[in-house]
């Protein structure tokens, strides 16, 4: 496969990767608009996988930062169930049409564009007692599952590690080291799939100063911007793009 040629397939993926950036520098979960942006301009496998090794670069230096606050009962619990999940969205990559993950992915912006609205207004999820552990294991397989269709296991990794209580840093540590664990899990599927392809891997390696710029640029607006604000702009844009990604899916 050669390289795309149209500018605009360059300008929507860098846009895609920017977000990406910025959500590693310091505004949180706005990776999840990534994946429905760039399934814009290319198949749904394509992306996912020409982003993964951003990704995995990008673990690094959260992992580092964050290595000696977590919690290993949530990483032992959740770690398994997300296996599974990623081993299930491998299996339903394979066994439906592109279009049907097309759709999926625009489903999953939606909801989960819906959900960062939500809590931006204040809704917040409340726990009176600690969930049971085998919802741990539920909740790692839905963040295996939404990790490796969309590049979207943010929100219900959340779900259950909110209801921990954890300090602010043990929870951002155990985020890092649960997604770059679960990033390299996706790797085998990924070429289970054929789509680290060489032409991929070039658009991965165009890409990568962008997404390492825009994360030390997500560092330097995260301090001057409203974080709030900039968050709903980004939400809105992933329930906006979710619903043409299943507009297109449906037609």
């Amino acid at each position: 496969m050669s390289l795309p040629t149209d500018p605009i397939f360059y300008s929507v993926a860098a846009l895609a990767v920017i977000l990406v950036g910025v959500a590693k520098g310091g505004f949180a979960g706005l990776g999840a608009a990534a994946m429905p942006i760039l399934v814009l301009v290319m198949d749904p496998a394509p992306a996912a996988a020409m982003l993964l090794p951003i990704l995995i670069a990008q673990d690094i230096a959260s992992v580092w930062a964050f290595r000696r606050d977590f919690d290993l009962p949530t990483l032992k619990l959740m770690l398994p169930g997300g296996l599974v999940g990623v081993f299930l969205g491998w299996l339903f990559a394979t066994a439906v049409p592109v279009d049907a993950v097309r759709g999926l992915v625009g489903f999953i912006a939606i909801v989960f564009g819906a959900y960062r609205l939500a809590l931006g207004r204040g809704v917040q999820l409340k726990f009176k007692t600690k969930m049971p552990n085998w919802l741990g294991i539920f909740w790692g397989g839905v963040s295996g599952f939404t990790s490796q269709v969309a590049h979207a296991g943010g929100p219900p990794f959340q779900v259950w590690a909110l209801s921990r209580n954890f300090p602010h840093t043990v929870f951002i540590g155990t985020s890092a080291i649960f997604f770059a664990i679960l990033n390299w899990m996706k790797v085998p599927a990924y070429f289970a799939l054929g789509q680290f392809t060489a032409a991929n891997m070039k658009l991965t390696l165009i890409f990568m100063p962008l997404a390492i710029a825009s994360t030390f640029a997500g560092v330097w607006l995260v301090r001057r911007l409203s974080a709030a604000r900039f968050n709903t702009v980004i939400s809105l844009l992933m329930i906006g793009v979710g619903a043409e990604l299943l507009r297109q899916s449906l037609s």
